[in-house]
């Protein structure tokens, strides 16, 4: 018998087990729609019984989710594969970008595409992904995939992020640089900043070829990372400007974050970053250090420019409203808890075997599928994919 749509759907939230002083903004999110939704969702927690690393422990992951699946299934991200052995029609998968392919190749790559991406996503209900841009690009990764099981819900601002209004250090700014992985660009942003009077704040663990940059730099900094959400809100409250001029996002969450504190973002061209933005902050090419450096000093020095940023950073967030946000997923479980799959897996299985090599379906003018040349259907990413830091 089919479970009514006007009951409280009974949710299983999948995470994973989080990594000594990784981030943990997958679990912020989430923490934040487990709590708007109180009352409306009878939600349960599952996290992994360890961190994804190795194929035995992973192999434990998917075994310990299929015993704890519920009436609806959410697995909300970076532990995709864990979704493999839930029920499809009652399954959710986050995908919050597709980075890890582009950073890869070989064998590596074919494995992360295939546990990370193609048979969770071929084996759940829905897809939810962050921006528009990661939905494109997942969707040229699995072509065969039909374009509505995929939906954009984008992130919403926590509570902690509020107006916080404070005088601009124009002679030294304090800049505050939010994540540390390769495609944070931190080498280019330390270039950027050499010269500048500046005191550079990190949130992350510094990988070591960055840490030689920012010695090379001559700059003042401090990292620190495994910060609780109050004290990440409060490195917001004490920066002068946001920095996010990274190589590849599938969202960019820090640029929300400060336009709601009320700081000016310096951000990337590329993506899915000036969507967030929303023309409210300061777009440069990630890749040339003269642009960011440009960038910088204009924030710094033109405070009609910067005050304008503020207040339009103000006005974008609202685009972003963690109520509406959370209402979309309430809709979304409601679907999977009231109603059967609108395709089989066998179909979607069909489809995968029947796919041409190299062959790319992308969405037509209408809204359906329209076969475009493998070449024209990468060429999105691929200048990002050629350009993107490898630095281990």
């Amino acid at each position: 018998m089919m479970d009514s749509p006007f009951t409280r759907p009974r949710v299983t939230f999948f995470h994973r087990r989080g990594r000594p002083g990784a981030n943990y903004s997958l679990e912020f999110i989430f923490d934040d729609v487990r709590e708007r939704l109180a009352g409306e969702v009878e939600a349960r927690v599952a996290v992994a019984p360890f961190i994804s690393a190795g194929i035995l422990r992973r192999a434990l992951i998917m075994l310990a989710a299929a015993f704890r699946q519920g009436q609806v299934n959410h697995v909300t991200g970076d532990i995709n594969f864990a979704g493999i052995l839930l029920r499809p029609s009652r399954t959710i998968q986050t995908i919050h970008d597709c980075g890890h392919l582009a950073r890869t190749t070989g064998l590596r790559h074919r494995l992360l595409k295939l546990f990370w991406v193609e048979l969770p996503v071929l084996r759940c209900r829905k897809v939810t992904v962050v921006s528009e841009a990661t939905r494109q690009e997942l969707l040229r990764h699995v072509p065969w995939c039909d374009p509505e099981k995929v939906v954009v819900i984008p992130v919403a601002i926590a509570a902690a992020f509020g107006p916080s209004p404070a005088p601009f250090n124009a002679a030294r700014p304090r800049v505050l640089q939010v994540g540390t992985a390769p495609n944070k660009n931190i080498a280019r942003l330390a270039a950027a900043l050499e010269g500048i009077p500046c005191d550079l704040e990190i949130i992350g663990r510094l990988q070591a070829a960055d840490e030689v940059a920012l010695r090379a730099s001559a700059i003042q900094y401090r990292a620190r990372a495994g910060l609780t959400p109050a004290e990440v809100a409060a490195a917001y409250r004490r920066s002068d400007l946001v920095t996010l001029v990274s190589t590849y996002e599938g969202f960019g969450m820090p640029i929300l974050e400060a336009q709601a504190v009320g700081r000016p973002v310096l951000t990337s061209t590329i993506l899915s970053m000036p969507w967030v933005a929303g023309g409210a902050a300061c777009l440069v090419d990630p890749y040339d250090v003269a642009a960011i450096r440009a960038g910088i000093q204009r924030i710094r020095s033109d405070a009609g420019y910067r005050e304008g940023l503020v207040r339009a950073g103000h006005e974008n967030v609202r685009r972003f409203d963690p109520t509406v946000i959370a209402r979309q997923y309430l809709a979304l479980y409601r679907e999977v808890a009231g109603a059967p799959a609108a395709r089989s897996d066998r179909q979607a299985a069909g489809d995968l075997a029947r796919m041409r090599p190299g062959e790319v379906r992308a969405p037509g003018p209408g809204g359906g599928d329209a076969d475009v040349a493998p070449d024209r259907g990468r060429d999105a990413l691929a200048d990002s994919r050629k350009r993107t830091d490898h630095t281990p």
